[in-house]
C-alpha cells in the first residue's frame, strides 16, 4: 500500500525502511494490542522496519541474529546462513554447483560465528534474549531475495516452540515468499514485484543501517510501556 493507503504498484519504491515499516504494519493490524506477540528484527536493515511495526502493533521488539554464509570466491552469493542457537541452513544446490568442501564451509561458518557473537554483544549487551515459547513471533527484514537468511531465522525460532511464526517483509521475490510459506505459519510480503532483481531497488533511500541506529531503536522500543509486557 502507498503512504496514502492506496495499493502499491510494482514500480513504486518505499521512501526508506521506516516508511516501509509503516506500510507493512498496516498488513499486520490483526496482531495489534496482543500480549502474546513479539516482533523480531533481522539486523541491521530489518530493525528500522520492525521498529515501525512494533510501534503500530503496541508490541515488544528485539533483534534476532542471523549471518549469511557467503560462497568462497563469490561472497555475495549465499550458500546458507547461521542463526543464534547454533542453527545452520545450507543451500545444497549452491554447495553442489560450486563443489564447496565441508572444510571450506566450516571456515566460513567460524568467521560468521565470530561476527554473530560480536553483534549479540553490541546490540544486546548482557540482556538475555526473549523467551519465545508459546508466543506469536513476527520475523521482519527489509526484504527477501534468496531467503536463506530468513529461512535460518525461521528454523531457529521454531526450535524455541512459539505458538506461531510469521515472516513479514515490505518487499520480496515472489518465488521466495512462496517457498517460505512452506516452513512458517504465515508469510506477508507487502509487495512482490516481477521482475524482482534486488531488495535495494525498491527503496529510494537504502543506506546501510548502522550499529548505533540499531541500538537507538532498540532503546526507544524498550522505553515504551508495551515493551515491558
Amino acid at each position: 500500500m502507498g503512504s496514502d493507503g492506496s495499493a502499491m504498484n510494482d514500480d513504486q519504491a518505499f521512501i526508506d525502511r521506516r516508511h516501509a515499516g509503516r506500510v507493512l504494519a498496516s498488513r499486520l493490524a490483526n496482531y495489534s494490542n496482543r500480549d502474546d506477540v513479539i516482533v523480531l528484527a533481522l539486523p541491521r536493515g530489518g530493525v528500522p522496519v520492525a521498529y515501525e511495526v512494533a510501534s503500530a502493533l503496541a508490541a515488544p521488539m528485539d533483534v534476532f541474529l542471523v549471518r549469511k554464509l557467503g560462497t568462497p570466491g563469490h561472497r555475495e552469493l549465499a550458500m546458507g546462513a547461521i542463526a543464534t542457537g547454533g542453527v545452520r541452513v545450507l543451500n545444497e544446490d549452491v554447495v553442489r554447483w560450486y563443489g564447496i568442501s565441508e572444510a571450506a564451509i566450516e571456515r566460513v561458518v567460524r568467521e560468521e560465528q565470530e561476527e554473530l557473537a560480536r553483534r549479540e554483544l553490541a546490540y544486546r549487551g548482557d540482556r538475555q534474549p526473549p523467551d519465545l515459547a508459546n508466543r506469536i513471533v513476527i520475523l521482519i527484514d527489509d526484504g527477501l531475495a534468496t531467503g536463506s537468511t530468513m529461512r535460518a531465522a525461521a528454523h531457529a525460532v521454531r526450535a524455541q516452540r512459539p505458538a506461531r511464526v510469521i515472516v513479514a517483509v515490505p518487499v520480496g521475490a515472489p518465488q521466495t515468499c512462496g517457498e517460505l510459506a512452506a516452513i512458517v505459519d504465515e508469510v506477508i510480503c507487502a509487495n512482490t514485484p516481477e521482475p524482482f532483481s534486488a531488495v535495494g531497488q525498491w527503496y529510494v533511500n537504502f543506506d546501510q543501517t548502522t550499529d548505533d541506529e540499531v541500538r537507538e531503536l532498540l532503546r526507544k522500543s524498550a522505553a515504551t510501556p508495551q515493551a515491558h509486557r
